[in-house]
């Protein structure tokens, strides 16, 4: 695993196996907008806006297809975070917006931690989301 997120472009649009996420569906990201980046979109003959060019946060760079043309690129952290929603479409991205919704209220917090734990969210990522102490957590649901 690597600490930097990697564009990289794919030949045909989504067909069967992991292509990672539209760059589109990410939202504006500062990265675009340096020399290295827009060289790099400049020599595969793309740009920002092409339905090819995708992107993957660090934990999935290794399933990023062999053959592709890619580009390491460093994301802050809120940048990150969209990357992570944009390219999320399992229950466990639900609850991990909910999560993130909730720092700014308390109502139904213990109903919502139980909800993430028992869908699998890791501890981690609820604390990382959620802003809660891990202690608070309720202890892991019952099936």
């Amino acid at each position: 695993m690597t600490d930097d997120a990697y564009l990289f472009l794919v030949d045909a649009l989504p067909g069967p196996g992991w292509q990672g996420t539209p760059v589109s569906l990410v939202g504006e990201l500062e990265c675009l907008q340096t020399p290295a980046v827009r060289a790099w979109l400049d020599a595969h003959e793309t740009d920002a806006t092409s339905a090819a060019l995708r992107i993957a946060p660090p934990e999935q760079t290794g399933m990023i297809p062999e053959e592709a043309e890619r580009l390491p690129v460093p994301l802050d952290g809120e940048e990150l975070e969209r990357v992570r929603r944009a390219g999320a479409t399992d229950p466990v991205a639900l609850v991990e917006e909910e999560l993130l919704t909730y720092r700014d209220t308390e109502e139904g917090r213990d109903a919502l931690l139980r909800k993430a734990l028992a869908a699998g969210v890791p501890v981690h990522r609820i604390v990382e989301l959620s802003g809660v102490d891990p202690t608070a957590l309720p202890s892991t649901p019952r099936p």
